[in-house]
């Protein structure tokens, strides 16, 4: 395992998180994995203090199986542990973690032991008169002690000799610290030596009150054995019930060390699924300071990874086997749990580094066989292998690793393969099983993206990087007659591909958004079409009730012979008739081109009208609407033209630019290097500048930044978009 945690860079992550233990322990966390994820979902939501440091019992379980007797320190640490339970149970948990805190019964012995003991580990003076009485006979001795020595301090006999007034502590014994020739001033013994050659001397006076000391000293101790004897009977007697609570206080420091750890780094867990599929949202691998996050989706059985140097290939390798390792062991991590779905692996292997070495006198390309070949024996497995072509011949290989990864297939291993070998590539990619990935390159820029392209292969780039990377311009032209223009065409087409594809994916976009917009608006019309049936319903049903009311009353009237009668009627029918009130209808002259219009709860702009017919704007979707189902809405204010400012922009001195490239340099270079290229930027007028610093440890990205924060000509500074290097480079203005 810490070959694997070294290969994928986590030995920080690691070792950040067992500062959290209590005590050392595995990773693995024996049991159910959903019980223990339960548990941990559970305990974020409550404030609890974690266990401080303990000592492992496994060798004092062992002593008290043989009817040994405890150290009073040995004891302290099963009372420490003992103690934190208590503590547990004194918070107001709920539910799971509830019902897992009553199941631990303490003895009504071991909490009594527990109430002997001081905050500090020693036994407290008042569960015994024989300690109160011991404890005030030594502190009479020390007085007497402190008392000789101070008198001898300030004798005029030993002054000439006293290096210093302190009374010295050595081998457990008062000293006085003395000049050669004492002998006639003072009786005593020599009890060690200083650096400086003067010695430290034991009076011959304290000699009495030490051996009652001592005497005081022994008894103490005989009484302490005498307890921790009659505490190790009862420990012995409960030993079934410590290994229990040994055991649980170790599965709750798993979960405290875990939960702890998370919320000091903004981390989240992810429960292993039962599948296969690793799908990763917004994953941020540990190493990195300042990371471009990672999402990508490997539901087959290889995901090929092509593309451009230093493009971030190998970090996505291990990035995937990282979060499948942390899922593995419930380990948190930075990542979008909620949206990541995480497989459940026996075996995580990494083939990463070259093994050639003069100690095991093996080749780089028979150290991969052995490494494969270690596979065929496992299944199960997530296994990633860097440059996979590495070590021999590139033809040879493509065909050999075709087949082996066939067969590995059939084994249910998943693989990660990065490679920048286009026949193998190619041939792979036939495969229904095989999924494509590829870095990208920003050609505009000359910098990669440390973005990837699912379902292409990518470009390598060798001749561009090393034209970044200092190679002279007359070399790489060279080196390109050497590789061919018929190959050279090849990149091309690979290019062109993938602009294509970029092309393709932004065009899809752009019409899942206006489908979006589309879908969103139909919604609002079939709201608005059952609101105003409702309403419709509603007042038919008014005019109903009103215009038979009407008619009541005219009939009524028609009925009377009396024309008094008939009068009054027909005036409560007009009365009836002129309470009805019609809806209204404008026409819609007052719509124009240009107006700004609502249609029920949507609103948009007027482009052209059409006889009673309106071409309304609705963010971006045209729809045709009747202009007398429009209501015009007050203009907008007008937005206040900004003022003119007289700013006279200094033209760029020769050799200026507005890029520095500081890939490849210390941070101390590259510090010295900035400074200069703001200095001139500033002298040249430039209000932005871009600053490429690269991904790779986090190191010189961190350092840029902690000096741009400082420079007094900096008004602020942010990573660069996508398209101009990204989480690599870093915007500076001026």
């Amino acid at each position: 395992m810490d070959k694997l945690i070294a290969s994928l860079d986590l030995d920080d992550y690691i070792a950040g998180y067992k500062n959290y233990l209590a005590r050392e322990k595995p990773l693995f966390m024996e049991g159910d994995v959903n019980l223990h994820f339960r548990f941990i979902s559970e305990l974020q939501r409550y404030n609890f203090t974690p266990p401080s440091s303990t000592a492992n019992l496994d060798i004092k379980f062992m002593h008290l199986s043989k009817q040994g007797v405890l150290h009073i320190d040995e004891i302290w640490e099963f009372i420490k542990i003992v103690r934190y339970f208590l503590y547990l149970k004194s918070l107001k948990f709920e539910d799971f973690i509830l019902g897992w805190i009553l199941g631990i019964d303490i003895p009504e012995t071991i909490s009594q032991i527990e109430g002997w003991f001081e905050d500090k580990g020693s036994l407290k003076e008042e569960i015994d008169p024989r300690f109160a009485a011991l404890n005030s006979s030594l502190k009479i001795v020390k007085e007497k002690i402190s008392g000789v020595l101070k008198s001898l301090i300030s004798s005029s006999k030993l002054q000439e000799f006293l290096v210093d007034t302190q009374i010295h502590f050595v081998n457990s014994q008062e000293a006085l610290l003395l000049r050669g020739g004492y002998n006639s001033a003072l009786k005593g013994a020599v009890v060690g030596r200083s650096a400086g050659g003067y010695f430290y001397v034991m009076p011959s006076a304290l000699e009495g009150y030490q051996k009652q000391e001592a005497e005081i000293l022994s008894q103490k101790e005989a009484l302490i054995y005498e307890y921790a004897k009659k505490i190790s009977a009862e420990f012995q007697k409960n030993s079934r019930f410590l290994k229990f609570l040994n055991r649980e206080f170790d599965r709750f420091d798993n979960y405290a060390a875990r939960i702890m750890f998370a919320k000091a780094n903004d981390m989240e867990f992810v429960l292993p699924a039962k599948d296969k599929e690793m799908i990763l949202q917004e994953f941020a691998h540990p190493a990195l300071k300042e990371p471009k996050r990672v999402s990508v989706e490997f539901k087959k059985s290889i995901l090929l990874v092509t593309g451009v140097n230093a493009g971030g290939k190998t970090m996505l390798l291990k990035s995937i086997l990282s979060a499948a390792f942390l899922a593995k062991y419930l380990l948190p991590m930075k990542i979008n749990a909620a949206h990541s779905h995480i497989g459940s692996f026996k075996h995580i292997r990494a083939v990463i580094e070259d093994t050639q070495n003069v100690k095991n006198d093996i080749s780089t390309f028979a150290g991969r066989m052995v490494e494969f070949g270690r596979l065929f024996t496992i299944n199960s497995a997530l296994v990633g292998v860097d440059e996979i072509e590495l070590g021999t011949d590139a033809d040879e290989a493509a065909n050999l690793f075709c087949a082996i990864l066939e067969y590995l297939i059939k084994k249910e291993i998943k693989i990660i393969i990065t490679t920048h070998h286009k026949r193998l590539a190619s041939m792979l990619a036939a495969n229904e099983q095989v999924e494509l990935l590829a870095a990208l390159y920003d050609e505009k820029i000359q910098r990669p993206t440390y973005g990837f392209l699912a379902g292409t292969i990518g470009k390598s780039y060798a001749f561009e990087t090393a034209l970044r990377y200092g190679i002279a311009q007359n070399i790489v032209e060279r080196a390109r007659i050497l590789y061919g223009e018929d190959k050279e065409k090849l990149n091309d087409l690979i290019q062109k591909n993938i602009d294509l594809e970029l092309k393709t994916r932004e065009k899809l976009k752009n019409i899942e958004e206006k489908t979006h917009k589309i879908e969103k608006l139909a919604d609002s019309l079939k709201e608005q079409k059952e609101a105003h049936e409702s309403e419709f319903n509603a007042l038919r049903f008014k005019l109903e009730n009103e215009y038979e009311k009407a008619v009541k009353l005219a009939k009524e009237a028609a009925k009377q012979n009396e024309s008094k009668i008939i009068h009054k009627l027909l005036n409560e029918a007009d009365k009836a008739k002129k309470a009805v009130h019609l809806p209204k209808f404008h026409s819609g002259d007052d719509i124009n081109v240009g107006d700004r219009v609502k249609y029920g709860a949507l609103k948009g702009f007027v482009k052209t009208i059409k006889k009673d017919e309106a071409v309304v704007d609705m963010e971006g979707i045209m729809m045709r609407i009747p202009k007398n189902s429009l209501k015009k809405l007050s203009a907008p204010e007008p937005k206040t033209p900004p003022k003119k400012s007289n700013i006279t922009l200094l033209r760029p001195q020769q050799g200026v630019s507005v890029n520095l490239d500081l890939h490849g340099l210390r941070a101390d270079e590259a510090m010295e290097k900035s400074d200069k290229f703001l200095s001139d930027a500033l002298l040249a007028g430039f209000d932005e500048v871009r600053i490429y610093h690269g991904v790779g440890t986090g190191k010189l990205a961190y350092a840029v930044r902690n000096f741009l924060k400082t420079h007094p000509g900096v008004k602020e500074f942010f990573d660069a978009p996508a398209n101009q290097g990204g989480a690599g480079a870093v915007i500076v203005r001026l």
